[in-house]
């Protein structure tokens, strides 16, 4: 199977408009010639597609895949690759990241799903942010200088995205973090051959491009504390992950060959670890143990250095590393064979958390996963490390509360055991008064930290989540943030809080601005359709409705086949020292096509379906000079006799009969 959920799943028929039996015809005059219903005109409605109102960063998803297809034409000067670039980084500066390693909630709520199968938003993002790196697009610039600056605690993907958002806005930004190199979770938490080093580091450098100060290898707390933080800067974002693992919660679980997985990886891209022992027992079910599985396979065993290890003494336990397999003469020796790699859950497999293309994944390179069990108690030696963990298996109630099945009991024999079962913050050393006593910062609906004005917080530190989740928060935060610098009161967020399309800004930027109204020159009101000082026929609904696919005519769209990324596959023999990227990224043709595929949900995308079944003729195309994005076509209302065959026909949902209610 496909390593990216397959890219492929089940063909279903496109659904129609009209079912079986549907035979009869309709009493159209009776819909058509009623007074009480023939005032309702066709109005254009901006809608917010589901894959941007599940996308935790907020993207402009919809927007970017128009751009891509050629719907919507970038500025003069400009060529789609770029513009595309630049309104997919108006939420999220990660696109080559994130093509990578987003979960895509984003194509779970793709309204293309009732039709065949999801568009491969994730494909084309990757798509975007290689073609970004190679032609080496810039961010935005930088805002006018307000003068303001802000401390940012934490260089991961929350605080890199509150620093850019912020530059936008012209306030001054340091990042503070405690490593010698930005990057958070995403370089220290995920191997290499998912988030390339060189695309990560070039995504991370336009950013601090844009004047970013950083001081690295300083521990707020420790090296600098929050008093004197609150002296030199105008306000202050916590952004510090969560970089500490939970142990498991079982007897003999502090032996010291039991580690968590954010240590283990943390060490991983350090460099620190260079082979694991021969029998790795990893317990979780998502991502993060995905990725140590996966990891330890591709390190394998290396029994003659293990073997001058146990010889010396040292417990197994060398310094610098907490595992005790650090490089020395190791990499020299090339003595490696395949570790025996176990994954356990308490869920059954197909209900694990981590995606499943990932599952797929680690079964294919040979990590043995069992789902359904649960650890009882890790078992030791006469020294006190683990030997084996005791596992049953077990049932889940609803609120995933584990029990042990009686008499299903047995052992998983055991060099390391890792655990990956949830993360916490270090609030140690000095930043004590930030715990919430959980571990946590406590939020409030405007990301700031309860108590303490001057002081913000997003991501995995309020809870750990996904990366483009804390891409979001540091917007917001940011949001946030600048209000606060300006002494302007926080508005309440939007009930669909995502970054929107802006239909004056796209008529702005074609030059087709409404001119201003002038009430001395106009007088009354009356008789708008036909005047140019505003935007008629059009309500934005985005901020407060998501379209379902009950919206959209889905028999318009037929079945489509997605474009897929060209699979790597590594087998459980080629594993071994295996650390190269497990996908190839489209190019610009297939990128075009899979756009196509995007139903637009919310937003014409220039079918001509409105204009050729109207009977009156009352629904026209806007004339070419005067045309763009979300101003295709209108409607003559002298015309217009209210028959609802526009709105019915309409593929993604944009016509409502509702103009004269």
């Amino acid at each position: 199977m496909s390593t990216q959920a397959q890219e492929v799943s089940t063909t279903n028929l496109t659904i129609r408009k009209f079912q079986d039996g549907d035979n009869k015809h309709m009493p159209w005059k009776d819909y058509i010639f009623q007074a009480s219903w023939s005032h309702k005109c066709p109005t254009y409605v901006h809608r917010t597609p589901p894959c941007q109102g599940s996308c935790p960063s907020g993207e402009d998803i919809r927007g970017w895949l128009g751009i891509v297809r050629g719907m919507e034409k970038p500025p003069e000067g400009m060529d789609w690759q770029e513009y595309a670039f630049l309104r997919s980084t108006n939420a999220n500066p990660f696109p080559s990241v994130m093509g990578r390693v987003c979960p895509a909630p984003c194509q779970t709520g793709c309204n293309r799903n009732k039709v065949e199968d999801f568009v491969g938003i994730n494909a084309v993002e990757q798509f975007i942010g290689d073609t970004a790196l190679e032609k080496d697009y810039k961010l935005v610039p930088p805002g006018e200088d307000t003068g303001k600056t802000v401390a940012i605690i934490g260089g991961g993907p929350a605080g890199l995205s509150a620093a850019y958002q912020l530059r936008r806005l012209g306030h001054a930004c340091t990042i503070f973090d405690d490593h010698a190199d930005l990057g958070g979770m995403m370089l220290y938490g995920i191997p290499g051959y998912r988030t390339p080093r060189d695309m990560l580091a070039g995504e991370i450098k336009r950013i601090t491009d844009m004047g970013v100060d950083l001081r690295l290898n300083t521990r707020v707390g420790k090296d600098v504390s929050i008093e004197a933080l609150e002296k030199e800067f105008d306000g202050i974002l916590w952004a510090i992950g969560c970089k500490s693992g939970r142990p498991l919660p079982v007897p003999g679980a502090d032996a010291p060959n039991c580690i968590t997985g954010v240590d283990f990886l943390s060490e991983f891209n350090q460099s620190k670890v260079h082979y694991v022992p021969k029998r790795v027992v990893v317990v979780g079910g998502g991502d993060t143990s995905i990725d140590v599985a996966s990891v330890a396979r591709r390190l394998g065993h290396n029994y003659i250095a293990e073997d001058e290890v146990k010889d010396t003494g040292h417990d197994n336990v060398s310094e610098g590393s907490i595992l005790g397999y650090v490089a020395h003469d190791v990499a020299e020796l090339g003595v490696r064979e395949g570790a025996e790699v176990t994954l356990t859950s308490l869920f059954p497999i197909e209900n694990m958390t981590a995606a499943e293309h990932e599952v797929q994944d680690a079964l294919r390179e040979g990590v043995d996963i069992q789902g359904s069990v649960m650890p009882l108690e890790v078992l030791l030696d006469d020294r006190g490390r683990a030997t084996g963990l005791k596992m049953a298996k077990c049932t889940l109630d609803k609120k995933g509360i584990p029990t042990a099945i009686p008499d299903t009991e047995y052992v998983i024999e055991a060099d390391l055991i890792v655990s990956a079962i949830g993360q916490y913050g270090n609030l140690e050393a000095g930043l004590e008064e930030l715990n919430n006593g959980r571990g946590f910062i406590e939020a409030d609906p405007f990301y700031q930290v309860k108590g303490r004005p001057g002081h913000f917080v997003a991501g995995d530190i309020i809870r750990p989540h996904l990366l483009t989740t804390a891409i979001g928060q540091g917007a917001i935060a940011a949001d946030t943030i600048d209000r606060y610098l300006q002494k302007a009161e926080q508005a309440k967020r939007p009930k669909v809080d995502v970054h929107h399309f802006n239909l004056l800004a796209k008529m702005h930027e074609a030059e087709l601005a409404p001119e201003d109204f002038v009430v001395e020159d106009q007088g009354d009101l009356r008789g708008t359709s036909a005047a140019n000082y505003a935007v008629h026929n059009y309500e934005d609904r985005a901020a407060f409705e998501v379209i379902s696919p009950d919206g959209l005519f889905l028999g318009h769209f037929s079945y489509e086949a997605r474009k897929l990324r060209e699979d790597i596959p590594v087998s459980a023999d080629e594993v071994l020292g295996h650390f190269g990227e497990r996908m190839k990224g489209l190019n610009d043709e297939q990128a075009q096509t899979e756009a196509k595929r995007c139903m637009s949900c919310g937003m014409c995308f220039e079918c001509d379906n409105c204009v050729m079944y109207c009977p009156q003729e009352a629904v026209k195309r806007t004339p070419k000079k005067e045309a763009t994005t979300g101003r295709y076509v209108y409607t003559d209302y002298s015309r217009c006799i209210g028959c609802h065959i526009c709105a019915d026909v309409c593929p993604t949902g944009y016509i409502s009969m509702g103009l004269g209610e």
